[in-house]
């Protein structure tokens, strides 16, 4: 009998159920509900093949969002990352050095006149 251990414990996911954490669970199980509720909502409007293809585009992203990582980011926290710097910090950071020796020299000479 052999038991796998992670050598670096921080990897560890903990998985509740088909061997998926918490997370991707839920986010499977709103995109079947997700998919179903279009698939029933749409049946009389259009024709077979348009309703799996909106279940299709309509279920991925949720799917996605539960097994979506970059950088150890979830998806909603890299997506307000990514808010921030393109909208809200947005625009040329300009550097401007200070030297305080300067400054006190020159503070010292007005006092001095």
């Amino acid at each position: 009998m052999e038991i796998k251990i992670n050598k670096e414990i921080r990897n560890y996911k903990e998985t509740i159920f088909f061997g998926l954490s918490m997370r991707q669970f839920v986010c499977a199980v709103l995109a079947v509900g997700v998919a179903v509720g279009l698939y029933f909502g749409m049946s009389r409007i259009a024709d077979r093949e348009t309703v799996s293809w909106v279940c299709i585009v309509g279920a991925a992203p949720i799917a996605v969002a539960g097994f979506f990582q970059y950088n150890g980011l979830t998806l909603e926290k890299f997506l307000w990352a990514w808010f921030k710097s393109e909208f809200l910090m947005a625009g040329n950071r300009v550097w401007k050095s200070e030297n305080y020796y300067l400054e006190a020299i020159h503070s010292e000479v007005k006092k001095r006149k």
